[in-house]
């Protein structure tokens, strides 16, 4: 697609520090990164969203053989690392062609952890505050 900067990128039109690249993804680190290890890994074709890749299509196994082989290369294999797709507005993706996230580099179970705990806590003043379930208006 002529506006999409993932086909962009791919076609070297547009700048981004490829780490891999194979006849079917090419994987390079995010612009915006969220961790120390932030790497899109992006389908050569151009595919909008994970809905529209067919099914008994290979290319998710293809792509989650690159986290792995990724994670590896970049000594998160071990300790650990997350591997995610945003699937549509509501699901959090930002550009409309399908790519993985692969993210480490920091303690993310206890990030999250600690997000829940901090939201609990949340829930239980606003329902000790007013006395039952808060409701909107």
């Amino acid at each position: 697609m002529d506006d999409c900067i993932f086909c962009k990128i791919i076609e070297g039109a547009a700048p981004a520090q490829k780490v891999y690249e194979d006849e079917l993804v090419c994987a390079f680190w995010d612009a915006r990164p969220t961790a120390p290890i932030h790497i899109l890994i992006v389908p050569k074709e151009h595919v909008p969203t994970l809905n529209d890749l067919p099914d008994g299509n290979s290319l998710l196994s293809h792509m989650g053989k690159t986290a792995k082989k990724l994670a590896w290369d970049l000594g998160v294999y071990h300790s650990g690392y997350r591997f995610f797709i945003n699937v549509n507005k509501g699901g959090g993706q930002m550009i409309f062609h399908l790519h993985a996230h692969l993210i480490a580099g920091k303690d993310l179970g206890s990030v999250f952890i600690g997000a829940a705990i901090l939201g609990a806590s949340t829930w239980c003043r606003l329902v000790n505050r007013f006395g039952g379930r808060p409701t909107t208006r």
